[in-house]
């Protein structure tokens, strides 16, 4: 493999101990990680990691480099991965100022392996680079081989935190059905900054290049809604599906800022009378204040109807679990290949038996699971075939 640090084109392998050819049957219709190599990432000097579909354990003490894996396996997918990090932030301590996440994937029915890698390079610092089978590519562009699910400890407060933090979820989800999502939300909010602009002096802002930035915005707004209301809906018909044990199932509702339920998407037209409409009123408040870019996920309990955000710590975790599995069902329907799931240290805040019951709702899906924990007991009751591997002080051991 060569770094994309140094500008140069991915060149890789595809033979891999224990692995033949035609038995990569076993991960058609699905998304899989089948090597994975990091350069300089995180606390990663250099890391090469070979996993087979099924469930991939990572074990090691707090801080030993768990999370920061599944960290660049989030960033081969369309956003700006499970921490949302600055790219600078990710070049390990030391390092020239570049670092390289490369990674092999099964992606779907396509009959060989995908070479996808994103890094920074030295002289750019902030900017991203991607590569598809050693060709520059867009970010969006990985969407269409690889979609990532992730679950993490920073996320357990969702449902009671701000409504910003619940749009981004929401708009994550979307983004595994639909890999263009991201470029509908860029280009929404590109156009209302450069609206919000003008609107600071509406006495003289110029009416026509106002209009042109409102239809821009209705434009993708519109198309941004109607995504997010095409997803709820799926996956909504995929949790009624679900049992409620052991995973408490939610009731999701994209709602307005108001809190009341939109059940019908916005129009092109409808947003761009609701933009004109209220330029005053955006320019008193020096910001946007109806929109898309305004809407919140709601959730309840559907045993109880409790709002979860007055559920216990416990039921709004189940919740989450209970989202995440059901979208992975969602997608797999909808796109015809099953997402990878990121989990992490998600095995050691359940008791045995719900343990024991994710593990086997996972393996019964048949995708691949990256999962943490700080210790290798936690995933004795795995089903096989599992995946091991010890992390420690940024070093890899399998088994």
């Amino acid at each position: 493999m060569k770094n994309p640090v140094d500008g140069k084109i991915f060149t890789a392998s595809v033979a891999r101990p224990g692995w033949r050819h035609d038995e990569w049957w076993v991960s058609r219709g699905m998304m899989t990680l089948i090597r994975l190599s990091l350069t300089d990432f995180r606390n990663h000097a250099g890391a090469d990691l070979v996993a087979a579909p099924g469930l991939v354990a990572l074990y090691g003490d707090n801080g030993a480099g768990k999370t920061n894996i599944l960290e660049a396996i989030s960033l081969l997918a369309p956003g700006r991965g499970l921490r949302r990090a600055p790219l600078a932030e990710m070049v390990r301590d030391g390092a020239s100022g570049g670092f390289a996440v490369f990674a092999e994937v099964l992606a779907g029915h396509h009959p060989a392996p995908v070479a996808l890698g994103t890094g920074i390079e030295p002289a750019h610092p902030g900017r991203r680079l991607v590569r598809i089978n050693g060709s520059p590519a867009a970010a969006a562009s990985l969407g269409d081989w690889l979609a990532v699910l992730w679950l993490t400890p920073a996320m357990d407060r969702l449902f009671v935190e701000t409504a910003g933090n619940r749009r981004r979820f929401l708009d994550r989800l979307v983004l595994a059905l639909d890999p263009r999502h991201a470029q509908h939300g860029n280009r929404y909010e590109a156009a209302m900054r450069a609206r919000g602009k003008l609107l600071a002096d509406l006495a003289a802002a110029d009416p026509q290049w106002l209009a042109s930035l409102e239809a821009q915005m209705a434009e993708h707004g519109a198309a941004i809604d109607a995504a997010r209301q095409h997803m709820l809906a799926a996956l909504s018909a995929e949790l009624a599906r679900q049992p409620d044990a052991p995973f408490a199932r939610p009731l999701l509702t994209l709602v307005d800022s108001e809190g009341a339920p939109r059940d019908a998407p916005w129009t092109v037209e409808a947003l761009r009378t609701l933009f004109a409409g209220r330029r005053r009123i955006d320019a008193a408040a020096a910001r946007a204040t109806a929109g898309p870019h305004r809407d919140d996920l709601a959730a309840g309990h559907a045993a109880t109807g409790r709002a979860a955000a007055r559920c216990s710590t416990g039921e709004q975790k189940a919740m989450l679990l209970s989202l995440v599995l059901a979208h992975s069902d969602c997608v797999a329907r909808l796109r015809g290949a099953r997402p990878v799931l990121l989990l992490d240290e998600v095995a050691a805040h359940l008791d045995p038996s719900r343990r024991d019951a994710l593990y086997d709702r996972i393996a019964a899906q048949g995708g691949q699971a990256w999962l943490t924990g700080t210790e290798a007991a936690l995933f004795d009751a795995m089903p096989a075939p599992v995946t091991r591997f010890r992390i420690a002080d940024g070093r890899i051991a399998a088994g």
